[in-house]
């Protein structure tokens, strides 16, 4: 690692963002939206995917997200009355999926830190879509409680499981976490997962050149043939914490060029619309997908703009709804709930907000100075979630 790859110029400022009122047009009965699941925004992209933050808290203090120089341990984190209760997450989300979505990620902060989350989880198991379908319901999480935790998350109703690694080297890693957690701590809880049962587990790296790019390679043949999918992130300016440089990020298209040289891949096809993920399996000497040795995904999020089709809306740990992962502002939700509002006047609020969304900010970010992205103010990661 050089020497210099983890100083960083940081801002020491609160980025949690007064949160804008519910229009109250939104709320009048003249006015109201009823949610018939075909919700689209004004660019026609329709509501299919939530994230919700459960917690703005977290055992790591990752450079990318929470560096300690902010996070410190006199840092002033949300109250728990501030929080959205479990059954108000539920009740909300039950509105969200009346308008189309159809998958929940649980998000953090670190997730697993928030007590007694085996309780929400089968809260959300229960909801259905409006055609009866049960909902995709995944966590994101770094890994460090996951050995202990597993099989309570499995019996609670969850369905799938994306663990962040930044690093097979125990040093690197520890470097990166910047508490000194060691790796193999992490390995045992996927090994965890899948030893009760989770199939479906996505393997999440951020890149950052000059501090853990040189780990590519030697991820990606440990986890090919594994079961698991590996995904390569490229470092985002998210928030205002991090530092952030352009000269920081590693592009996608070098680090498939990278991987190219030491082992074939083959591009492959989407999922699903508004899948942020660029597909690539490993190929076998005549150019054809090797199921067997799986495959790894890119995900280009400042290089490769996927604004067009996405349809993700993020749920903060206090109640506040984010079109944008780059968002300066939120929607007070949580207002709304503990204000006496009915279920019709959340789905109505919920449909007013997204069907005036306009946000495209990985589009614009072409049209900015590298150096002027990362002063436009906007939430912390761990508090919208990723």
């Amino acid at each position: 690692m050089a020497e210099n790859s983890l100083k960083r110029i940081i801002p020491l400022a609160d980025q949690r963002p007064t949160a804008l009122a519910v229009p109250a047009a939104a709320l009048a009965p003249s006015s109201r939206i009823h949610p018939s699941g075909l919700l689209s925004d004004t660019r026609q992209r329709p509501l299919r995917d939530l994230r919700i933050s459960v917690t703005d808290r977290c055992n790591f203090r990752c450079s990318y997200c929470m560096p300690k120089e902010v996070f410190h341990k006199d840092y002033p984190y949300l109250p728990h009355a501030a929080l959205l209760s479990f059954e108000e997450i539920t009740r909300l989300t039950q509105q969200f999926v009346a308008h189309g979505v159809q998958k929940i990620r649980l998000t953090g902060g670190e997730p697993l830190l928030r007590r007694n989350l085996e309780i929400l989880i089968q809260q959300l198991a229960a909801l259905r879509t409006p055609d009866g379908r049960p909902l995709d319901l995944t966590l994101t999480t770094n890994g460090a409680l996951l050995e202990r935790k597993a099989q309570a998350l499995k019996d609670a109703g969850l369905r799938r499981l994306t663990i962040s690694l930044d690093s097979l080297s125990d040093t690197v890693f520890r470097a990166m976490n910047d508490v000194d957690f060691p790796v193999q701590e992490v390995l045992a809880g996927i090994a965890a997962a899948q030893r009760v049962g989770f199939s479906a587990i996505k393997i999440n790296m951020v890149v950052k050149r000059g501090v853990n790019d040189d780990q590519i390679v030697a991820m990606a043949r440990h986890f090919r043939g594994s079961g698991l999918v590996l995904r390569f992130i490229e470092y985002m300016d998210v928030g205002s914490s991090n530092g952030w440089r352009m000269d920081d990020v590693l592009p996608s298209s070098e680090l498939i060029a990278r991987l190219q040289a030491e082992m074939p891949l083959l591009r492959l096809p989407s999922n699903s619309p508004g899948e942020t993920a660029q597909r690539w399996g490993y190929a076998t000497a005549d150019g054809r997908h090797d199921p067997q040795a799986g495959e790894i995904g890119v995900i280009s999020s400042v290089t490769q703009a996927f604004c067009g089709d996405c349809n993700r809306a993020r749920l903060s740990t206090e109640g506040q709804l984010y079109l944008c992962l780059f968002a300066q502002q939120g929607h007070d939700l949580r207002s709304l709930l503990r204000g006496g509002a009915s279920d019709a006047d959340l789905a109505s609020a919920i449909g007013h907000i997204w069907g005036a969304r306009d946000d495209h900010y990985s589009e614009l970010r072409s049209a900015l100075r590298a150096a002027d992205a990362p002063a436009r103010a906007r939430p912390e990661m761990s508090y919208i979630g990723g």
